[in-house]
């Protein structure tokens, strides 16, 4: 029954991402890269342990880029959704990297010509593809709650490279492109767990 299930839900995270989904509107925009030699910023003791962040350290070159007062509301929301689904930190870096690069962490609406197909929200889930309705997946608790199912089900997440685990959720046309966003994720976990 649970195979059934990861795989019913992972059939539509695929049929969600189908066909370039990050090939659309979003990777438009421009990101300042660094290096993979960024200092991790300082844990404190009430801190999450910045092991437990970034196992396997960030794979390949880091982006970053400065986040308006919605993008860090929609971090802290992330942040809340990981609370309440009972995950640990982790789950929370990954939902903020797949959100970095899936919309740099706005909700979107309809974006017009610019669409690619139905995206919507922080995640750019189709409506169509199951995700839920247009309001459901513009709303950054659902959203990353729907994204954290589709977490769980993949076998070994915890264990996974970032990337790894979020292209199996995601099933992007640019599987390697979560990798970027470790690093500023990781940092906004540790700035925002326990605030």
């Amino acid at each position: 029954m649970t195979t059934m299930i990861r795989k019913s839900v992972l059939g539509i995270a695929g049929l969600a991402f189908a066909g370039g989904l990050a090939a659309g509107p979003l990777n438009h925009h421009d990101a300042t890269p660094v290096t993979a030699t960024t200092p991790v910023a300082a844990v404190q003791a009430d801190k999450p342990d910045a092991g437990k962040l970034i196992p396997h350290g960030v794979q390949g070159t880091q982006s970053r880029i400065d986040l308006n007062d919605e993008q860090s509301a929609n971090v802290k929301a992330i942040i809340a959704a990981t609370k309440k689904a009972g995950l640990p930190e982790r789950a929370a870096v990954i939902s903020i990297a797949t959100s970095l690069q899936e919309s740099k962490l706005e909700n979107l609406g309809h974006l017009g010509d610019r669409n690619d197909h139905d995206s919507l929200g922080l995640f750019q889930q189709r409506p169509s593809s199951g995700w839920g309705t247009p309001e459901q997946i513009t709303d950054p608790e659902y959203a990353t709650l729907a994204f954290l199912k589709g977490l769980k089900q993949v076998d070994g997440w915890q264990d996974m490279p970032l990337t790894d685990a979020a292209q199996t959720v995601q099933v992007s046309a640019y599987p390697d492109a979560y990798a970027q966003w470790e690093q500023q994720a990781a940092d906004l976990v540790t700035q925002h767990w326990n605030s």
